[in-house]
């Protein structure tokens, strides 16, 4: 049985075939000694999964099992080579060495077995030691894999799906496993948001993540990318867009979706697009689009962008429109769109624009250099593109404190301005490091170790080669931020923020749930405002101490 199911996989390797699997001797007599001399050697230390991961990771980077062993051995401090600690980190340390090496090649995210050995990863790390054991099984399943070809419709809403997903409840990931291995490949999840990502996938499942559902968002990742590449090839000469501009949406090209554009009483339909750098707007005119009107999002003209009502003749009738406000226009622009039900389209595009304005208010504010600035709007820019493929994948909409774009995030939360600063100083040690060479992941514990422009980099490695990431990529070598044994300060000030969040909120909840009954009611809504004021960070920056004022009205 075992043999035939080796011959079907071999039939069907796929373009990393030559990176996953090792060739075999060529000639036909080659002889056992050969074979076990090309047969990677399993770590004592490791559990069969975590040796599976492993001896890939080594055919990935040409080396044995125990030379990159012996890398982890000299190169990594002692903090991170302790006994109880020693087969998780050897596995992250193989781990992100051989995702460095693949996220270099082009068409990665639409390839099988880049999804199951990352899938791997994240099992792998939940149970490396041989000491150890899953708290699931983890032998493959070919009916997921089978379903996950074929499903292309909503995860939530799709019978098919679902019923697969209860066949295959043996297989699956927790939080932390998948924050420490999905954010190494950054267009795949963002330190910031991270947790977010692995919510929206599982929400469905318990907060444990599936390969099916993991597959499927990788699918849809490489599907967003290649449209906007699509796109870009087909509408740059309208839009006569500028040097490294990316399209990252367009709405408004299906007739029974149109976008309204309101200025003053007067409305047109049109097509709406959003680059990193503006929105434009083409008005349809017979049978072709005109000229497209360019609304700037990334110089300092006091932009305001936030939702509001539109109806015809200027009324005020339907929550669906985007309202954009600067020094450039001289009244306030509305785009609609119209939907049946709820106003998720709007909320959609509300998002990403605010994305790209924050993302270059927070270049602004922190005076960030060239390599500095293209580094942010990428980051910003992959954000997008995971949560277009997250909200097409499974139809997902972000609620309050659940955003998938890191800017939006960090000014929705308390704290958020401590994630803009973290953000700000690890953007600090960035630099481009010349060589062509791979550099270990090691940690530096004397001095904060230089990281490469890793968003910037993922864009030139997808296809967007424009001529200042050229530049810049070209004088780079990958060396990411995320570091083996260590937690990255942006998730830290994250965790934090959540945290207080949680407080507050329930502070609030308590409040809120008072009733007026009388002196020993007025008591709980006292201590409960008390608890209020001794949070230190509130949303957008704002802060309050013990020895500020505090005023009430009390309960009579």
């Amino acid at each position: 049985m075992e043999g035939m199911w080796e011959n079907i996989l071999g039939k069907h390797q796929q373009s990393l075939k030559s990176l996953f699997l090792r060739s075999k001797p060529s000639s036909p007599n080659a002889d056992a000694a050969d074979d076990y001399a090309n047969s990677p050697k399993p770590i004592p230390q490791l559990s069969p999964l975590a040796n599976s991961v492993v001896s890939r990771c080594s055919k990935i980077l040409g080396m044995s099992t125990q030379e990159l062993q012996h890398c982890f051995d000299s190169e990594l401090p002692m903090g991170v080579k302790e006994l109880l600690t020693y087969a998780r980190h050897l596995l992250e340390f193989c781990s992100y060495k051989a995702l460095h090496k693949l996220i270099q090649i082009s068409d990665f995210l639409n390839d099988k077995d880049f999804h199951r050995l990352t899938f791997d990863m994240m099992l792998a790390w939940e149970a490396p030691s041989v000491h150890t054991l899953p708290d699931t099984p983890t032998s493959s399943s070919s009916k997921e894999e089978t379903a996950g070809d074929e499903d292309e419709a909503s995860l939530f809403y799709s019978s098919s799906t679902n019923m697969a997903l209860q066949v295959d409840d043996k297989k699956t990931v927790g939080l932390e496993a998948f924050s420490r291995i999905a954010p190494v490949c950054i267009p795949i999840a963002d330190v910031v948001t991270v947790h977010n990502i692995f919510h929206a996938l599982t929400s469905t499942s318990a907060h444990r993540l599936h390969f099916l559902v993991y597959d499927k968002y990788l699918r849809f990742l490489d599907k967003v990318i290649k449209n906007s590449k699509n796109v870009m090839a087909t509408s740059a000469g309208n839009l006569q867009l500028a040097e490294g501009e990316i399209i990252l949406d367009v709405d408004g090209t299906i007739p029974t979706q149109p976008v309204l554009q309101h200025i003053g009483i007067t409305a047109w339909p049109g097509r709406l697009t959003l680059t990193n750098y503006a929105l434009y707007f083409e008005s349809l005119g017979v049978g072709v689009y005109e000229k497209a009107v360019r609304y700037d999002l990334g110089t300092d003209m006091k932009q305001v962008i936030k939702p509001d009502l539109t109806g015809p003749l200027g009324a005020r009738l339907f929550d669906k429109a985007v309202m954009y406000k600067s020094t450039s226009v001289a009244e306030p622009v509305y785009f609609e769109f119209p939907e049946f039900k709820a106003n998720l389209r709007r909320d959609y595009w509300l998002d990403i624009s605010l994305e790209i304005l924050r993302a270059h208010k927070f270049i602004r504010k922190y005076y960030l250099k060239e390599v500095q600035k293209t580094e942010v709007l990428a980051r910003a820019i992959l954000g997008i593109f995971r949560y277009r493929a997250v909200r097409e994948a499974f139809q997902f909409f972000s609620s309050h404190y659940k955003t998938l774009l890191s800017f939006n995030l960090a000014e929705t939360l308390p704290r958020g301005d401590i994630i803009l600063q973290t953000m700000s100083n690890s953007l600090t040690n960035l630099t481009v490091v010349s060589g062509k060479h791979d550099i270990p992941a090691t940690v530096d514990t004397k001095r904060q170790p230089a990281v490469s422009p890793v968003a910037v980099m993922a864009l030139f490695y997808l296809g967007y080669k424009s001529k200042k990431v050229t530049d810049i990529c070209e004088e780079a070598t990958f060396v990411s931020d995320i570091r083996v044994g260590e937690i990255h300060p942006l998730e830290v000030a994250v965790k934090k923020s959540l945290l207080d969040t949680g407080k507050a909120e329930a502070a609030q909840a308590t409040v809120d749930q008072v009733k007026v009954e009388g002196i020993d009611t007025n008591v709980a809504v006292m201590k409960s405002l008390y608890l209020l004021t001794n949070y230190s960070f509130w949303p957008h920056g704002k802060t309050f101490t013990n020895q500020q004022p505090f005023c009430y009205s009390p309960v009579i």
